[in-house]
């Protein structure tokens, strides 16, 4: 491969990278009790407010901001705007193309679908362009789509 090529190359695979998620490693926790006291109930996590989702959501969409953007008639990018997505059918954005996979489908993108998809594309739509979009942690998912679901028209 020429040098001139290799750049280009490189850097679209590191954006594409970006895409998907991380495993946080998991947080271990020792409590010590004295021996015949009972052991102190793990605190919940409270469910987070619908705009504390929202925010966490704007957050961890940045690395899907290498693909898509959400400004209102915004220009597409790699994949398509995503603003106003939810009620969206697949392969309606004007402007866009969409792989046949995707348009052939016949999603409309509910919370629900948006949730299967961003879990593992390429299950959810088999032949897929987005190839490096996963989002394992199902909060971060969460969070994502509600994001995605603040932006109306």
């Amino acid at each position: 491969m020429h040098r001139s090529a290799a750049i280009p190359a490189t850097a679209l695979a590191l954006i594409l990278a970006g895409c998907g998620s991380k495993a946080e490693a998991p947080v271990e926790q020792i409590v010590v009790r004295q021996p015949g006291q009972p052991a102190a109930s793990a605190p919940t996590a409270a469910a987070p407010a619908a705009g504390d989702l929202v925010a966490a959501g704007k957050a961890a969409f940045a690395v899907c901001a290498a693909c898509h953007s959400v400004e209102p008639g915004g220009a597409s990018g790699i994949g398509p705007n995503l603003h106003g997505v939810v009620g969206r059918a697949v392969g309606t954005l004007a402007g866009f193309t969409y792989s046949k996979a995707m348009s052939g489908s016949g999603i409309t993108w509910s919370e629900a679908e948006l949730q299967a998809f961003l879990a593992n594309p390429s299950a959810k739509v088999p032949g897929t362009a987005m190839a490096a979009g996963q989002v394992a942690d199902a909060q971060r998912r969460a969070a994502i789509i509600a994001y995605l679901a603040s932006l109306k028209h």
